[in-house]
């Protein structure tokens, strides 16, 4: 009875493998290191998040602000390894059956079931399409503050032709950053953009530098540490609550990848086993981005205080040297070239496993140039892909509300994508008992998150449906 019931499991895992493919593992050559994965992980990491981290810093204050970014990077780094844990599936019985979940929501359903892959699939829809909204946003921003600083150069820092400026602008931006998107969006995989990845990251790092210098030298220039412990006071106790969810949603998006962990883990070339090399790769990063996280965040809010801008490089605290902010702005919007791919891959590769798996070669018609052979697979990632960002864009310029956008997408996607997924998982591939003491501190973890992201989502939803509707 036990050999057959070993047989069954091994012919399920099989199985699964079969469906979960789309194109053969043998035939991908794995090259990454834990350096390309750094570069990856840095890229998804720092991005529109960081830009609004002074102002949450200044919503918590100084004990809840630096408080609630190391929370976040600790919470990053123990989810990002148990999901690391769940690339590398065997058969219960060591017969040598191995899948590699090379997507979330093949680890998901692998795990979990299909029932929860469906569930999964909403949750990671909506984050990695609103991730590629946010993006064009935060980018269309960057371009338009570089107009104004140089506006603000020519004519003078009060200049109403400066502020003034109309919203038609920032919807050339958006169409603009889309269209290099719709040339990047061709590059077909995780393990053909690793150069990208690399020259983003140095991107990330450039403008991080930037503003972290340009914070230290206001509070040079002040004389004095501005800001309170409590953060900016408000008219209210409820005001007051929604702006600290907030900024706890704003804190909880710049933060987790584990949306493209397992992608990025899938370029890494063993041995040493990818899950070892992803954990390195991952703490590595984490420590990174944490020390430029407290640096924009801690010294923006000490350079304004209570005027703390929502984004710290285009919110003109700072107008000079009116170059180094142009500079800035610009390493943002390079590094978000690459940064809405890491976000893109998957969700391209999700429809391309599902529609286009088994396309083929055909010979067709096409008008002006004669009879010719068309490769179908090839032509529906064109298709897709430029609709996609097609529509990114469109919802860009439809919904421009940066901070409140970042919060709700953080706070909304956090706990299912971040935290429950990655922990049912890992607690079915370690085959961790029921309540036992590993069992019971990995469910408080989850349930801990669960009610901190709850809170952050109400706050996020008030900010975001306030603005709308002023």
């Amino acid at each position: 009875m036990g050999e057959e019931e070993g047989d069954r499991r091994r012919e399920a895992l099989l199985e699964k493998l079969s469906e979960s493919s789309y194109s053969p593992s043998d035939q991908v050559q794995r090259t990454g290191t834990v350096w390309t994965a750094m570069a990856h992980i840095i890229t998804a990491v720092i991005g529109s998040g960081v830009l609004s981290l002074a102002w949450s810093v200044a919503q918590l204050g100084w004990v809840g602000g630096p408080a609630a970014i190391v929370f976040f990077a600790g919470v990053t780094v123990v989810q990002s390894s148990l999901l690391a844990d769940c690339y590398i599936s065997r058969d219960e019985d060591g017969h040598g059956v191995v899948v590699r979940n090379k997507s979330y929501v093949q680890a998901v359903r692998l795990y979990l079931g299909e029932k929860s892959r469906l569930f999964c699939g909403f949750f990671l829809s909506i984050s990695l399409f609103g991730s590629s909204v946010v993006y064009s946003l935060t980018s269309a921003t960057s371009m338009r503050a570089i107009q104004k600083a140089n506006c603000y150069h020519t004519k003078g820092h009060g200049a109403p032709a400066c502020s003034a400026a109309g919203g038609g602008s920032d919807v050339y931006y958006m169409v603009l950053f889309g269209l290099a998107q719709v040339v990047l969006s061709q590059i077909p995989d995780f393990h053909n953009m690793a150069w990208l990845s690399i020259f983003a990251a140095v991107m990330s790092f450039s403008y991080s530098f930037i503003g972290f210098g340009l914070g230290a030298a206001k509070v040079i220039e002040n004389g004095v540490i501005k800001g309170a412990v409590g953060g900016i006071a408000l008219a209210s106790p409820t005001q007051k609550v929604w702006r600290v969810a907030q900024a706890l949603g704003d804190i909880a998006f710049a933060y987790p990848y584990s949306l493209v962990l397992l992608e990025i883990e899938d370029t890494l070339r063993s041995p040493p086993a990818e899950s070892e090399t992803m954990k390195k790769a991952s703490r590595a990063s984490i420590a990174v981005t944490t020390f430029f996280y407290l640096g924009c965040g801690c010294f923006g809010y000490a350079a304004f205080g209570d005027a703390t801008p929502g984004n710290l490089l285009t919110g003109f605290g700072f107008y000079e040297p009116y170059w180094l902010i142009d500079l800035a702005n610009l390493c943002v919007v390079l590094h978000l070239l690459g940064g809405y791919q890491v976000y893109s891959q998957p969700a391209f590769a999700l429809a391309e496993r599902r529609f286009g798996a088994e396309a083929s070669s055909v010979d067709l018609e096409i008008p002006l140039l004669g009879r010719r052979r068309v490769n179908m697979f090839r032509a529906f990632r064109l298709c897709y892909r430029t609709a996609y960002v097609a529509a990114a864009t469109a919802v860009a310029v439809w919904f421009p509300y940066f901070n409140q956008v970042v919060g709700l997408i953080g706070a909304f996607s956090f706990w299912p994508l971040a935290i429950h997924f990655p922990v049912e998982m890992y607690i079915v591939q370690a085959q961790v008992a029921p309540w036992t003491a590993r069992w019971l501190a990995i469910q408080a973890f989850n349930a801990a998150c669960l009610l901190i992201c709850a809170f952050a989502s109400v706050g996020s939803a008030v900010g975001v449906f306030g603005s709308k509707e002023s």
